[in-house]
């Protein structure tokens, strides 16, 4: 309704296709993927469910996080809607955002232990052996997950459909890896000079959505 105001569009349909052709831009092809020191975790995304334990979930979206460790700040990140927490959907998800050699940071999550195998300096945390609470032996995930929910809730009010997500996660990307830009111009250059090398997307792709198979085979 924001842009729709701002800039007099007409309909409320129109701007929307604005800004998912935009989220569709925010995304370079071929991008870098994350190095050195990588944290990756899993948060959900939806209200509170009962009756589930664990890693259970009945109609939460699943949100997979990498992020890049420098020191004690926060580098680069990246993020996916999967489908489930599989060995499957997570070592897709980590083969197609971390680059092989670097040393990936889990929890004791079965489903991690096959990165080895893919060329990564596996390193599981047993949180249950842990002194610490889990935001404190990998805050840098859980300070991701906590903003994520803060932005979804906070400027989208928790009504972002599944079927979209990934785009929403691809601004929060654009957005949060550009933090530290001191030029808003630069920033809206960049992501113009994105949009001209992406296809073009029909409205009734973008009504569509995304689908949740996974975007690299292990």
């Amino acid at each position: 309704m924001g842009l729709r105001q701002v800039l007099g569009l007409g309909s409320y349909q129109t701007a929307w296709a604005w800004l998912h052709k935009l989220r569709r831009a925010m995304v370079r092809p071929g991008r870098d993927r994350l190095t050195g020191e990588v944290e990756v975790d899993e948060t959900y995304l939806g209200g509170v469910e009962h009756g589930v334990d664990g890693r259970e979930t009945q109609n939460k979206n699943i949100v997979a996080i990498a992020v890049e460790i420098r020191g004690r700040a926060m580098g680069r990140v990246r993020l996916a809607h999967v489908a489930d927490v599989s060995a499957h959907s997570l070592v897709s998800f980590v083969c197609g955002a971390v680059t092989e050699g670097s040393t990936v940071r889990t929890d004791g999550w079965w489903s991690y232990t096959g990165l080895p195998a893919h060329g990564y300096d596996h390193r599981p945390i047993k949180i249950s052996k842990q002194s610490d609470p889990a935001h404190v032996v990998m805050p840098h995930v859980h300070r991701i997950a906590s903003l994520l929910q803060r932005w979804c809730l906070g400027t989208y009010q928790g009504a972002i459909r599944s079927a979209h997500l990934d785009y929403y996660l691809d601004e929060f990307t654009f957005r949060f890896n550009r933090r530290r830009s001191r030029s808003r111009g630069l920033l809206f250059h960049r992501l113009v000079e994105q949009a001209l090398h992406a296809d073009p997307v029909p409205y009734r792709s973008l009504v569509g959505g995304k689908s949740l198979a996974p975007s690299h085979n292990p």
